[in-house]
């Protein structure tokens, strides 16, 4: 029996996996055999201006099934995994779903829960982004060492975040984790999958893949975002968007941006790989090709 055929047709399933690796379409041919309901768990699939370079799903293919939680978010609009949470809620009681993405710590908190931190003020996270950029060391030096211990210290991110939520609150990331409430979706409860690419298939895939959104008009929908460009925003964290904004501006030519592009995918793709494989021990592998 084949793993598509041993899925069940109304406990939710939870795709992952890395960037290019095939989850859009296997989320898509569940929902057409299951009737389910397509939820995205990308943390850049959520904003408008990007369609092509998040390789969002197409008009085509949102009009032919059911999808949410695609291009809602504005530009200049923060988002959080406690935002995707509160959304994500209320849909899992509307018709079976299949929750796909790249983006870990959404699926972590769905499957184990979410420390209830509050908001963080708009001063604490201007005055994060500037150290973010100035003096990251600083930033790390600053963390409480349990919060320190737990986070991630290579990817600047989750520090700047730990960060924030130490200044703003004057309690530790890690105390906040200690009190999590109970998973909205516990993880025997689903049908949790993590695809397991071969390294080199996938970045072919990847490189073939940006080939294609060029193609698409990844360039122009680069150009009509110039104009708001701003490198601190977390929308424009899209992979391959700072890469094209260097040519538009001028500062490099085209085919070495585009080189540029997919090293950076490429590179994106390893921290996933890393990050599933460190924290989806309990989910069930799917390896490809």
């Amino acid at each position: 029996m084949t793993l598509m055929a041993s899925l069940s047709r109304t406990a939710p399933i939870l795709i992952a996996g890395p960037t290019a690796s095939g989850k859009s379409a296997l989320a898509m041919e569940l929902a057409a055999r299951d009737g389910r309901l397509i939820v995205n768990a990308d943390a850049l699939q959520v904003y408008e201006n990007w369609r092509i370079l998040t390789a969002r799903p197409s008009i085509a293919e949102e009009k032919a099934l059911p999808h949410r939680l695609y291009g809602h978010i504005a530009r200049d609009q923060s988002y959080s995994v406690g935002h995707w949470l509160r959304e994500v809620t209320p849909l899992l009681a509307q018709q079976p779903v299949v929750i796909v993405g790249g983006t870990g710590l959404y699926f972590m908190a769905l499957t184990e829960g979410l420390a209830q931190i509050p908001p963080i003020p708009s001063d604490v996270r201007a005055e994060g982004d500037a150290l973010r950029l100035s003096d990251p060391k600083a930033m790390i030096a600053a963390l409480d060492p349990r919060s320190a211990a737990k986070t991630d210290l290579a990817n600047l991110a989750r520090v700047q975040r730990a960060w924030e939520v130490l200044r703003a609150t004057g309690r530790g990331l890690a105390d906040w984790q200690d009190d999590t409430p109970p998973p909205l979706v516990p993880r025997d409860q689903a049908e949790a999958i993590v695809l397991r690419p071969d390294v080199d298939w996938l970045n072919r895939r990847i490189d073939q893949r940006f080939d294609q959104m060029m193609e698409r008009g990844a360039l122009d929908e680069a150009r009509a975002e110039l104009p708001h460009w701003d490198a601190n925003l977390p929308s424009s964290r899209a992979i391959g968007a700072p890469e094209l904004m260097a040519h538009l501006r001028g500062e490099c030519r085209l085919d070495a941006a585009i080189e540029q592009a997919k090293l950076a995918s490429r590179q994106y793709a390893k921290r996933q790989r890393t990050w599933f494989r460190n924290r989806m021990h309990a989910w069930t592998p799917l390896m490809l090709p």
